[in-house]
């Protein structure tokens, strides 16, 4: 029985090149490649590991707190659990530690990535044409762990005349089904490909691919690696628990401007849902949630708390240019494509007959309230979407219950104006949080 492939089958060979040296600082690693007598043929791909592109590079640094150089390389914490950090570094890749490597680095050293992975696969790929008249890809491959998966694999992290993706959409399956999402991540595949042979500590850091010469690129089509990383507003995973948290209330802004952007309605029932894990007093569930999703719905609430805030505005004896400025501070719900308004039941409350007591009652649930509201707004800001808490309906409770038929015992909190913001409100002004903080 024949253990190759059958006549005319797809296939490709994957083989690790022998013979090379121990790279140091400003060594020509083309030239290296070249003196192994690689056999090298238009298109091959080679695939190199990327520690000694960074030794040949000078990334090897003095570091005697490994963390200090983490921190050098980091932009971003994508997720911290003990001393472990998944961070997206000064390349853009999110990976483990930064790519900060101590491994097969002298001691009281680490070894960085490439500053640019993609140019140092250009200059390898260059240097190969130059000296062996050859044109091949060349793939910088380094090790990473993945989401939801256990184990290392090697993937791209920089590329040159490689077509790092490969993109199926408008095609169709061998069915005749249209292909609307399929992007194949090439370059990761054969960096996985030249892993198997390449491992880990056999001290062969160079791998060779033959049989694969459509994946070799034009100039035209030789986009690198960094085309491969997923930009912020296409990660639907671009934090951890806790960073996700930290994220959102960041993001939890006064919005007072909105597009015309329907709303999802699914997407504010998530944030209730959200709202409704806050504590409560007595095991109660003190806050409902009015959603006004119609456009006539809001406009008659709207319309009648304008009404009763000019009424009254009118009787404090406010003149009618004082009273229209008050009132157009009610713009931001009106111009709101949607509504909510938060609502404080007192359900399980305790009666004690006592002012100072039944005071505290009635404060315990408020608080609670609160903190619903607050889980709502910050849970928007997870959907990306602006709010603004306008509490002007506690002014018109009554108003409120009978346009909303609401029962006597809802009490309005205000109401929440839900959108998708119109820019980038201005940044938040720092808060020292020590200057809120007594410790006893």
């Amino acid at each position: 029985m024949s253990g190759g492939p059958a006549d005319g089958a797809p296939s490709y060979r994957v083989w690790a090149l022998p013979g090379m040296p121990e790279v140091r600082e400003g060594d020509d690693l083309a030239k290296l490649i070249a003196a192994t007598e690689p056999g090298l043929v238009d298109g091959d791909v080679l695939l190199v590991t990327s520690k000694i592109v960074s030794k040949a590079e000078g990334r090897i640094v003095e570091a005697t707190d490994r963390e200090a150089a983490i921190d050098a390389e980091t932009v971003r914490v994508v997720a911290r659990r003990g001393t472990l950090r998944i961070v997206e570094n000064r390349q853009g890749l999110v990976m483990a530690a930064a790519g900060v490597d101590a491994s097969n680095t002298p001691a009281g050293t680490v070894l960085l990535l490439p500053e640019d992975p993609d140019a140092s696969a250009r200059l390898i790929r260059d240097g190969l044409r130059d000296t062996l008249g050859v044109e091949v890809g060349v793939v910088v491959t380094d090790t990473f762990g993945r989401p939801w998966r256990n184990g290392l694999t090697d993937v791209a992290i920089g590329a040159a005349g490689v077509r790092v993706l490969d993109d199926l959409r408008g095609g169709t399956d061998g069915h005749g089904n249209p292909l609307s999402a399929t992007v194949v991540a090439t370059a990761d595949e054969l960096a996985s490909a030249g892993d198997l042979v390449k491992g880990k500590v056999s001290g062969l850091p160079v791998a060779v691919v033959r049989g694969l010469p459509h994946v070799v690129a034009v100039a035209s089509e030789d986009q690198g690696a960094r085309a491969m990383v997923r930009v912020a507003a296409d990660d639907m995973f671009r934090l951890g628990t806790s960073e996700a948290v930290r994220e959102a209330l960041n993001l939890r802004r006064t919005v007072r401007e909105f597009t015309d952007e329907p709303v999802d309605p699914g997407a504010v029932r998530r944030a209730v849902a959200a709202a409704v894990t806050a504590p409560a007093p007595h095991h109660t569930t003190p806050w409902r949630f009015v959603l006004l999703e119609s456009a006539p719905a809001r406009h008659r609430l709207l319309d009648a708390m304008r009404d009763a805030w000019i009424a009254d505005l009118r009787a404090d004896g406010r003149s009618e240019e004082s009273v229209a400025k008050r009132v157009r501070r009610g713009d931001v719900l009106r111009n709101a494509p949607y509504l909510a308004v938060p609502c404080l039941v007192m359900d399980g409350s305790h009666t004690y007959g006592d002012e100072r007591r039944d005071t505290a009652e009635r404060e315990m649930f408020v608080v609670a309230a609160g903190a619903g509201v607050q889980n709502f707004l910050v849970a928007l800001a997870g959907e990306r979407l602006g709010s603004a808490w306008v509490s002007s309906t506690m002014f018109c409770r009554s108003v409120v219950r009978e346009v909303l038929d609401l029962p006597d015992s809802w009490d309005p909190l205000g109401a929440v104006a839900v959108g998708h913001p119109k820019g980038t409100p201005p940044a938040r002004a720092a808060r020292d949080a020590g200057a809120f903080i007594a410790v006893r």
